[in-house]
């Protein structure tokens, strides 16, 4: 089935322009402009407003965003639901993910799942805890990867832990030890990652009555990367953050030591698309191929 207009809608939304908008959905952009144009005059109001530098809400429009975001997934649900009646192996997925999941997990999982089904379709959403909870609620995405625990109301299926690991630069004296003592964090400069994972270290320093000597914050995993390679401190990052990094910087386990327990969440598994469920039994049976072992860290 073709797009509904309220899905062009949400999208134009999303990305602010109805170019962007136009090259997504695979329209020209006077189609989309059509398409928003005719939706306006359906409801005798208008939604967007417009300028060079691309659309932005009205006050009103953003009062029906919601109820626009409703049907575009109420849409969403009757294609995948006609798709699986006749029995065609089709539809699209709708995935939330944090960055670390989206660059490092998700693209081989991808691949081989397509090369299975390869008439099923993607859309990938990145953001961080919060989102990604808010996307699996209201219905924006069909499938969500959280940090357990999360909202009750969703149904939660465990792929992996992922070890909250010391990042150190190369020459740092604890660099060649097992094991990197919490309690450094509280004499050293520290450069916490403000974002994601930031909820889990902080935990873990107030579990054991302790406080980091916070220097700096960044949202950007490779800056602190790269912050800790040029000696401006010591970090803790997830291990799942640190596949394929360029930098020449130490990551070993702390004491003690903690993980984050990720998981894929779904609002209702038996309400969901054949081609969801179909992915969900895919990733279950299958995780074990694309969680490695533990990795073994030294200076590059």
């Amino acid at each position: 089935m073709k797009r509904s207009k309220y899905e062009v809608f949400v999208k134009v939304v999303e990305l602010g322009s109805l170019s962007r908008a136009a090259e997504y959905c695979n329209y020209s952009q006077s189609a989309v402009s059509q398409i928003i144009h005719s939706l306006e005059n359906e409801l005798g109001i208008k939604l967007l407003n417009r300028s060079h530098a691309g659309v932005w809400l009205t006050s009103d429009g953003e009062q029906l965003l919601p109820y626009i975001r409703s049907l575009s997934s109420a849409h969403h649900e009757l294609s995948d639901k006609v798709f699986e009646l006749l029995g065609i192996e089709s539809g699209l997925i709708r995935i939330g993910a944090f960055s670390s999941v989206s660059c490092h997990l998700l693209p081989p999982i991808l691949k081989d799942f397509k090369e299975k089904r390869p008439n099923i379709r993607f859309e990938l959403l990145q953001g961080d805890y919060r989102e990604i909870e808010q996307w699996i609620a209201d219905g924006t995405v069909d499938i969500g990867f959280v940090v357990q625990p999360t909202s009750k109301e969703f149904e939660v299926i465990p792929i992996f832990e992922d070890r909250m690991l010391a990042i150190l630069p190369a020459g740092h004296a604890y660099a060649n030890y097992e094991h990197v003592p919490l309690q450094l964090f509280e004499h050293e400069p520290v450069i916490l990652l403000d974002e994601g994972t930031k909820k889990e270290v902080l935990d873990m320093f107030r579990k054991n009555h302790m406080k980091p000597r916070i220097e700096y914050r960044s949202e950007d995993d490779y800056t602190i990367m790269s912050m800790v390679e040029n000696e401006l401190g010591i970090s803790i990052l997830a291990e799942l953050v640190l596949k394929r990094n360029p930098y020449h910087i130490v990551a070993k386990e702390t004491q003690p030591g903690f993980s984050r327990k990720i998981g894929m969440a779904i609002k209702n598994k038996s309400q969901a698309s054949m081609a969801v469920r179909c992915f969900l039994d895919y990733v279950i049976e299958n995780k074990e191929r694309y969680i490695t072992s533990p990795l073994k860290y030294s200076a590059s």
